[in-house]
């Protein structure tokens, strides 16, 4: 099972990390289309932070596992580019765990 965790901000409700672990098991690897998407969207999102926004998300990524600690930025208009990038995902995600929640769980925690 992939396990999503969302933390926010307690006051503002700002994504300040997130964490994805685990292998959907939809299927064997290499046709696994869950995983796929999951995989697709969390990456293709710290990509789009970095191309889109200019800004270069620390992240550790290994088999099975991508998190990063999303920094406050001074800049407020970018803050708010890649806090935007950063609920599309969580929407994203949230669409794969409702289509396929045997195999995504999203977990969400205030901080």
């Amino acid at each position: 099972m992939i396990t999503v965790t969302i933390v926010r901000n307690e006051t503002d409700k700002r994504i300040v990390s997130f964490a994805v672990e685990g292998h959907a098991k939809y299927a064997k690897p290499g046709k696994d289309i869950v995983c796929a998407g999951v995989s697709a969207v969390s990456v293709g999102t710290v990509n789009a932070i970095e191309t889109l926004a200019g800004i270069e998300l620390p992240y550790t990524m290994k088999n099975g596992w991508l998190s990063s600690d999303i920094p406050v930025l001074p800049d407020a208009e970018a803050d708010g580019r890649m806090q935007l990038l950063l609920e599309s995902m969580a929407v994203m995600l949230e669409t794969i765990a409702t289509s396929y929640g045997k195999h995504v769980v999203i977990q969400e925690r205030l901080q």
